[in-house]
């Protein structure tokens, strides 16, 4: 082989690991944009059917492990939504817990309470009360995360459009003068994840829900394995697998507390990744671009590539710059090369500052993507080896002011 064809071969792996991330990060959601005017264009917006006084039944679950310092406040936050009190049915299932948490929750007698002393996970927890649910549309959310007001009025309404089986609301992150480093990325990312997600719902559908506030008919519901890591993730693609949509609503949004440093960021970051690789197993049905077009190409587009190729083409990216840049490779290779390093060394200098909690605004975009991605690579690590436990050690948030 010449020399000159190897030289092709590096250049062919430059563009190929180029397009993936520029696709991945970026040119995914420029397409989204695009398809969501054009489908404006030949598409009259419907009439949202307006649900009046008439609100359906509705019920709150929450699951909640050894959360007495949040629970109160999560119950008073519950019980003060914009909601008819004869409609709403408030569950919380507390198995396992070992802390005050169960007889907190037996203090609110309007509250229905499903305890026991064994911990299975939260799946195992879930899957054993619904069938005790009455109501035919379920909210579900975590217990150190704050609905507001008018969250449940906002997602029942998406349920006058018989082809949704689910809705997703917003994650926010409280923002705080005094935030981490840490603290300042996460909010970065779920304000560009929540742009995505409202580009997908009003495409098709949301590919994937977060645990923090989804709703779902109850009649479609499927018991995910017990074994299941990011359950709310498999669950709302499991309805899209049913051809009913899930539909993304910003104005329900679940607000909680950063993570209190970046070492426990981390390890929520690679709990999600190794079940991300888990899900992928779950729902492989969905790989199949011929029965799910649209479906599929939005789960690739928008989830896969960011678990699998993207941070594999970060590192042959670098590499093959480095090794063009080596044989000669003219001004634009050297350039790249250089944007690459850059880009690096902020990274990897806004991680340094991170592990100090020392705010430097102009690396959080760098050390967080940079952050993102590492957890990937551990996250596989753990998924291969089997040492991801759904039964984890819940990783701590900052304090409320």
């Amino acid at each position: 082989m010449t020399a000159l064809s190897i030289t092709y071969i590096y250049k062919f792996i430059f563009w190929a690991s180029l397009f993936v991330v520029f696709y991945s990060y970026i040119g995914y959601g420029l397409l989204m944009i695009f398809l969501v005017l054009l489908k404006k264009v030949f598409r009259k917006n419907k009439v949202e059917k307006a649900l009046g006084n008439d609100l359906p039944p509705l019920a709150i679950v929450i699951a909640a492990y050894n959360e007495e310092e949040y629970i109160t406040q999560k119950i008073e936050n519950t019980l003060a939504l914009d909601y008819p009190r004869d409609k709403l049915e408030v569950v919380f299932v507390t198995d396992g817990s070992t802390d005050k948490t169960p007889d907190i929750v037996r203090q609110f007698p309007h509250i229905i309470l499903y305890h026991q002393p064994e911990r299975k996970g939260k799946v195992a927890a879930i899957n054993r009360i619904l069938p005790q649910i009455k109501s035919s549309l379920i909210v579900f959310c975590d217990a150190n995360t704050f609905l507001n007001k008018n969250c449940a009025k906002e997602i029942v309404k998406h349920y006058t459009d018989p082809r949704v089986g689910g809705v997703a609301g917003e994650k926010k992150i409280f923002q705080t003068v005094g935030d981490t480093a840490a603290a300042a990325g996460e909010g970065l990312y779920w304000k560009y994840e929540s742009f995505l997600k409202k580009l997908d719902s009003d495409f098709y559908t949301t590919v994937g829900a977060a645990g923090e506030l989804f709703s779902v008919r109850k009649e479609l519901i499927e018991e995910v394995p017990e074994g299941t890591i990011i359950e709310d993730f498999v669950q709302s693609l499991s309805i899209c697998k049913k051809g009913f949509v899930v539909r993304y609503e910003p104005n329900a949004y679940a607000t909680e507390t950063a993570s209190a440093s970046i070492r426990e960021e981390m390890k929520r970051k690679v709990r999600i990744c190794a079940g991300a690789f888990q899900a992928m197993v779950l729902l492989r049905d969905l790989f199949n671009v011929f029965k799910y077009p649209i479906v599929s190409f939005q789960f690739i587009s928008h989830r896969i590539l960011r678990w699998t190729l993207c941070p594999v083409a970060l590192v042959t990216f670098l590499i093959s710059n480095f090794l063009i840049v080596l044989n000669g490779g003219n001004l634009f290779y050297q350039i790249m090369l250089l944007l690459q390093l850059v880009f690096y060394g902020m990274a990897i200098a806004g991680w340094v500052f991170a592990n100090r909690d020392v705010r430097v605004k102009l690396l959080y975009i760098p050390f967080y993507f940079l952050f993102m991605n590492v957890a990937v690579f551990i996250g596989f690590g753990r998924y291969i080896r089997k040492k991801q436990t759904v039964v984890w050690d819940k990783a701590a948030r900052q304090k409320l002011a």
